[in-house]
């Protein structure tokens, strides 16, 4: 999937609205790599994008749920209110679907939840790109249903033969849980698995981006590999 036409087509202008300013950093950062994408500006509260919003243009918000002076389904609410029609993906780390159909309700058309990689957010960008692209008048059912598909993320892909959902989401979680990182050794006690299995799951994350590795040193011997969780 590619981005708009950036030859024929200026970039969508994005605002990312997030209070962590590294996390705001790490996002701009992200969209400024995605073709046909540009960052319009980072502000860190729903008064300092009510204060962009007024100046400058706005194609798509890049939006944290939870900011110091109001939550982000608010600001949203009040933008449509007031007639604002940029299109919002949230970001956020709360996963009640509630708040996901809420924001469903008032025009969110992606969500991603924290922490995610690179390519997790260019590929909704890449489908919101494709998504507002489509133009003109559609002959049927079938091509309003793909206009909507682009919009949808793709299945997960399939894990590796001997690697299971549930066992990994025990290994992801125990990962997240440890700021210092994990070794095999310690990840396989916590979960009660063997060493080897729990250093499959933790090379599979490292594969798929979601974790880094490096050697641990100053033990006797071979040092032991200690896997951290990749927070963006």
């Amino acid at each position: 999937m590619t981005g708009p036409d950036t030859e024929d087509t200026p970039p969508l202008r994005v605002l990312v609205v997030e209070d962590d300013p590294v996390a705001a950093d790490a996002h701009a950062l992200y969209v400024g790599r995605v073709p046909g994408f540009a960052v319009s500006g980072t502000v860190r509260s729903v008064a300092g994008a009510r204060r962009h919003l007024d100046r400058h243009r706005v194609d798509l918000i890049l939006l944290d749920l939870f900011l110091p002076d109001g939550h982000g389904l608010a600001f949203v609410r009040s933008l449509r209110a007031a007639g604002y029609g940029a299109d919002v993906i949230a970001v956020t780390s709360a996963r009640d679907l509630a708040v996901v159909r809420e924001g469903v309700s008032l025009g969110v058309v992606q969500y991603v939840l924290k922490p995610f990689t690179f390519a997790t957010l260019r590929d909704r960008l890449l489908r919101y790109a494709a998504f507002r692209a489509a133009a003109g008048e559609a002959s049927g059912q079938d091509e309003v249903d793909r206009a909507l598909a682009a919009l949808r993320a793709p299945q997960p892909a399939a894990l590796p033969k001997g690697l299971t959902a549930a066992t990994l989401r025990l290994v992801t979680d125990a990962l997240r849980a440890a700021p210092g990182g994990l070794g095999a050794t310690a990840a396989a006690e916590q979960i009660g698995i063997s060493r080897i299995t729990a250093r499959r799951y933790l090379e599979h994350l490292v594969d798929t981006g979601r974790a880094a590795r490096a050697p641990q040193y100053g033990q006797v011997g071979r040092p032991e590999l200690r896997y951290r969780w990749m927070g963006h």
